[in-house]
């Protein structure tokens, strides 16, 4: 019998936000919103929090948002960071495992129930192999803490799904809405909960596309999207430097259209 939640609250960076998945009015949706009102159907007054913020780091996450969560008191939490800082030199998987441990340690002592997250190797970016290399790093340390303090583990890294390009958006570091779909469905089976039927999609095979439209596209690709990041690297600027969290506070869930 799936366990009945009064309040989830959502932590973490653009993953957790929403980037590059929105509702009909132009405000971003994501997996969380989509997770949240699946819950809102089974459990009456359920209230939702997300804290997250695109562009922030692991420790960013820790001292800025698990106090808040904790100040809440929700009794379902998601946590989700480390990925902008696997993309920066001096990454350092060990000490963030370290910390993921106290983080979660705290907040399943609050009474709350953890959902982690291993991070997927789907990305299409340059120095692929190295982000999946560090990536494989944090995902060892998520699961060991998911099962020392017996916390819900979505496993996306084995998920070839996302091998699929058009679960990415154009951005190619963020999730296409199939993408966030795909991730909600997840989340709601490791919540013991019914995911919307309509999630699930059938992607048919598609023609590889030519290498002249491929290069074509790396090369939009980086006018668009590497080199503003690059540049906000060299700036020491964030994309959510002047971004706030959507939803700062548990509220009953808003089942917004599509």
């Amino acid at each position: 019998m799936a366990q009945r939640f009064n309040g989830f609250a959502a932590l973490g960076d653009s993953f957790t936000e929403g980037m590059n998945d929105h509702y009909v009015d132009g405000s971003l949706r994501g997996w969380a919103d989509l997770v949240a009102a699946q819950l809102a159907k089974s459990y009456s007054g359920l209230t939702y929090a997300n804290l997250a913020v695109r562009g922030r780091l692991f420790d960013q996450v820790v001292d800025e948002q698990v106090p808040a969560a904790l100040r809440l008191r929700p009794d379902l939490v998601s946590f989700v960071a480390g990925g902008n800082d696997a993309l920066r030199s001096g990454f350092n998987p060990a000490k963030l495992g370290t910390r993921l441990h106290e983080v979660v340690r705290v907040l399943t002592a609050s009474d709350a129930k953890v959902i982690l997250f291993t991070f997927s190797a789907g990305a299409r970016v340059p120095g692929q192999r190295m982000l999946q290399s560090r990536l494989a790093g944090v995902n060892e340390a998520v699961r060991r803490v998911a099962k020392r303090h017996r916390a819900s583990l979505v496993d996306l890294w084995s998920d070839e799904a996302f091998a699929d390009e058009r679960l990415w958006s154009v951005d190619r570091l963020h999730m296409s809405e199939l993408g966030h779909k795909r991730v909600a469905g997840k989340v709601c089976a490791a919540l013991d909960i019914d995911p919307d039927p309509d999630w699930k999609v059938d992607l048919a095979p598609v023609t590889r596309k030519s290498w002249v439209r491929r290069r074509g596209d790396d090369l939009t690709w980086t006018r668009h999207h590497l080199a503003p990041w690059v540049k906000r690297r060299i700036k020491g600027t964030s994309s959510g430097d002047t971004i706030t969290a959507k939803r700062p506070l548990l509220t009953p869930v808003d089942l917004k259209e599509d």
